[in-house]
């Protein structure tokens, strides 16, 4: 039987299922009591699974409690020793990274870790339309004609057999750093450092680390390694704390759970950001206009899409450049560059959304399983955003293939109880694919042209099964809970802080503002609608609907004609002039009889 629809909300403006977050009373009785915290606090530490012995190290979350020894991970001292002996013996030494913040955090960090020891270390960060993901063989070759012996593949690597085994062969030593799912067969290299081996026992909790979270576990290593071969003996040894801004960075853009380690990286991190110490960072905050305590939020959706454009539309290396700079002039011209390239990156998006949704919309109700778009034309840079918005909007996993020639480079974007990266490797091992990877929420894959309609028939086999075995997938919006409008407060924002930093796998609180009246909506920005809120007894409230001037939400929003609604949202400090207020950030709609459609 169907759980009760949440304030009788079967289907929303958006046609979503309002669904009210399990909670067991019991438990979040314990936690107010246990902690001194408020009854909203503890009802959301349990609907969040966090359990009484948890409770504690979610809330103050430190890296002395939550930071293991690197040495857990397999081969993590083999290529820390190697490194390290690199370093000793003033070798040259590569990082080949990748063009997604991820990628550049991490090459970042390595970057400055090697520059803080006295030692330099050569980037490289393939161009993602001539070279594509991932180590290339005409590239590792470069690099040891430059004379580099050892390279570390940063955020890729461990798919990618062919071109770093050939390079072993000819001469190379290479070190994988990867966090992307493995096969049972690795590279043949020196070492493969990747808590998603799948002979890695030790991976549990570590397993969701971002690529930037297994690199500072390898700064780690290697700084222990100097240390114990008395390398600081004449020279400061280096704090690596101090780059805990870049690796929330990194963490919170990569969309992984932001529970136990993770969570005190970005937690430790978001301090430092807001300290404005990194000149990268400071000067990507200065040109978004950012003036506000750093938070997951500005980390994920403003600088985050400033780090990527040059690696989408721009050039691919300019992110791991400002990240790693100390010299603030040089920051500041690189964040105006990435500034100008997110505008660019932002045009050429909508414009491939708009022909992606022409071309799905008509097959999507025959296709409950996937939505995949292909053309020709496509700017290889915009086409995982364009599936993660095709996702939102219909519900299911989405592939967005550009089309060049008889290839195609392809970005998907997954949803809860669809493991696309998965399906994508077996599609790869059964022929269908040239290359292809990723994890549960995404995937990247290299595709023939002739090869498309079978592929589609594939994918769509093995999420079907997917679907089967863990239900239908019902487009749903879980909330925490009905407040009135009165009841959206700075009171309220914090308590609800106490449990920051938020993301995947420790969601923001979401809740419905009950019987709330439209007195003011008019469209802001790049097509958001931004509205005034009253409820029964006068209370005010300031909402905004972002991207939602084109949807049912924002047409629903700006005619309203006055009529009570509930709207879906989370809720945001609104800081201005010194006065301390609260802005709802509106997810979705419903008419306050229930049902709206």
């Amino acid at each position: 039987m169907q759980d009760s629809a949440f304030l009788g909300v079967s289907s929303s403006i958006t046609g979503r299922r309002w669904k009210a977050r399990a909670v067991d009373e019991r438990l979040a009785l314990a936690h107010a009591q246990s902690f001194g915290l408020p009854e909203i606090v503890g009802r959301l530490l349990a609907a969040r699974g966090i359990g009484l012995e948890e409770a504690d190290r979610f809330l103050q979350p430190t890296l002395r409690a939550l930071l293991p020894d690197p040495s857990v991970l397999k081969d993590m001292d083999v290529a820390a020793d190697r490194i390290a002996k690199a370093i000793r013996d003033g070798e040259k030494v590569a990082a080949f990274g990748d063009y997604d913040v991820d990628g550049a955090t991490s090459t970042a960090l390595l970057a400055r870790f090697f520059r803080a020891v006295g030692s330099d270390l050569r980037v490289y960060i393939p161009d993602r339309i001539q070279e594509g993901y991932g180590p290339n063989l005409p590239a590792l070759l470069k690099l040891k004609e430059e004379g580099v012996r050892l390279i570390l593949t940063v955020d890729c690597g461990v798919t990618a057999f062919d071109p770093i085994e050939k390079a072993c062969e000819a001469g190379l030593e290479i070190i994988v750093v990867d966090h992307h799912k493995a096969e049972p067969r690795l590279p043949r290299c020196v070492a493969v450092v990747n808590p998603n081996r799948i002979d890695e026992p030790a991976a549990g909790p570590l397993s969701t680390l971002a690529a930037v979270g297994v690199s500072f576990l390898l700064i780690v290593a290697v700084n222990r390694a100097l240390r114990a071969a008395g390398w600081y003996k004449d020279r400061p040894e280096p704090d690596l704390l101090r780059w805990l801004d870049i690796v929330a960075l990194g963490t919170v853009c990569d969309v992984v759970p932001l529970v136990g380690l993770n969570r005190a990286l970005v937690a430790q991190g978001l301090k430092l950001m807001g300290k404005r110490i990194t000149p990268g960072i400071n000067a990507l905050a200065d040109v978004a206009g950012v003036n506000d305590r750093m938070e997951a939020y500005h980390a994920g959706y403003i600088l985050g899409p400033r780090v990527n454009a040059g690696g989408r539309v721009g050039s691919a290396d300019l992110g791991t450049r400002i990240l790693s700079t100390d010299d603030p002039a040089e920051a500041a011209d690189l964040a105006k560059r990435l500034h100008e390239y997110n505008v660019e990156r932002r045009a050429i998006e909508a414009a491939c959304l708009d022909e992606a949704l022409a071309q799905v919309e008509a097959e999507v109700d025959a296709c409950p399983e996937l939505v995949l778009a292909y053309a020709d034309g496509w700017h290889p840079g915009v086409i995982g955003i364009v599936a993660a918005r095709l996702k939102e909007r219909f519900a299911r996993p989405a592939c967005v293939v550009a089309l060049d020639g008889g290839l195609g480079k392809a970005s998907g974007r997954s949803v809860r109880g669809v493991d696309l990266g998965s399906a994508v490797i077996a599609a790869r091992q059964a022929g269908l694919l040239v290359a292809g990877g990723g994890h549960a929420m995404a995937a990247g894959f290299t595709v023939e042209r002739e090869k498309l309609d079978d592929l589609r028939t594939f994918l769509r086999e093995r999420i079907a099964v997917q679907i089967q075995d863990n239900g239908p997938l019902v487009p749903t919006l879980n909330l925490d809970g009905a407040i009135g409008v009165r009841g959206a407060n700075p009171m309220l924002m914090e308590h609800l802080e106490k449990l920051s930093p938020f993301g995947t796998g420790n969601s923001e609180p979401r809740f419905a503002v009950t019987d709330a009246r439209i007195v003011k909506a008019d469209v802001v920005g790049n097509a958001h609608v931004r509205c005034i809120l009253t409820g029964a007894d006068g209370a005010r409230l300031k909402a905004i609907a972002f991207r939602s001037l084109d949807g049912e939400l924002g047409r629903a929003l700006l005619q309203s004609g006055g009529m009570p609604l509930h709207l879906a949202g989370t809720l945001r400090p609104d800081r201005w002039n010194g006065n301390e207020g609260v802005q709802l950030f509106i997810d979705d709609a419903a008419p306050a009889g229930g049902r709206a459609g």
